[in-house]
């Protein structure tokens, strides 16, 4: 596809006409395959799996291994189950229309769709497809590194990987992410700085590729926790 109308936003309404010619490719344990990568903090409160496709696992294995030796790749998520990504729209939308009482639901559902991807069939969210991942990078200890200031961490103003008037120890710790990862493969969604991918539709979209090779898998033998697979918002934990 051309990419003269390319959005960092990504849209569903135009990522719903790229083709996924699945490739088969088996989801892999990231932690046991590279023991150098940090399973980061949980964002929310939910039982959180550590597999992507291979190819994924061991683009992040490259990544990490080029980083500065006082740098560590940490990985938040990588496969989402869907009922999980279910209740993390919930919870998106709920916070913001706690921060935005007046807006429509056509203007929350615009907001809420550029943070966490709705179900939908023709477009599985990148998480569910085990193509995409959360990174963030770490200090020795584990501390996470300025990505953000001078906003808050959770400050949607941050959120572009591109976001105007950073700080220079923002900016330097994005590039090096971004030196890292794209070297290794992987390709940046431009809305959300911790956000990668490969084989996915947006990895398709954004380097206009004939189609994605990567649709909604699941884990072999992947059965829902009962106690999770429920219609309600999940727990935001602040990490910050």
């Amino acid at each position: 596809m051309s990419n003269s109308k390319i959005s960092p936003s990504e849209p569903v309404t135009q990522l719903r006409h790229i083709k996924i010619v699945e490739c088969g490719e088996e989801l892999a344990d990231f932690v046991q395959l590279c023991p150098d990568l940090v399973f980061d903090r949980a964002r929310f409160n939910y039982r959180r799996a550590t597999v992507v496709r291979r190819t994924v696992a061991e683009m992040l294995c490259k990544a990490s291994r080029s980083l500065p030796p006082d740098v560590r790749l940490g990985v938040i998520e990588g496969w989402r189950a869907p009922h999980i990504q279910r209740r993390m729209y919930l919870s998106v939308w709920q916070r913001f229309k706690e921060m935005h009482p007046d807006w429509s639901d056509a203007a929350l559902r615009r907001v809420v769709n550029r943070f966490t991807a709705p179900l939908n069939p023709r477009v599985p969210p990148p998480h569910s497809t085990g193509g995409a991942v959360d990174v963030m990078l770490l200090a020795p200890d584990g501390t996470m590194l300025d990505h953000t200031s001078p906003y808050d961490l959770y400050d949607p103003h941050s959120a572009p990987f591109a976001a105007l008037r950073l700080s220079d120890t923002a900016r330097r710790t994005r590039d090096t992410l971004a030196a890292a990862l794209l070297d290794a493969g992987l390709t940046n969604y431009p809305s959300e700085f911790w956000h990668w991918s490969y084989g996915d539709q947006g990895w398709a979209y954004r380097n206009s590729k004939p189609n994605a090779i990567y649709g909604a898998i699941q884990p072999p033998g992947y059965c829902p926790d009962p106690a999770e697979d429920i219609d309600a918002p999940l727990e935001f934990i602040d990490t910050s």
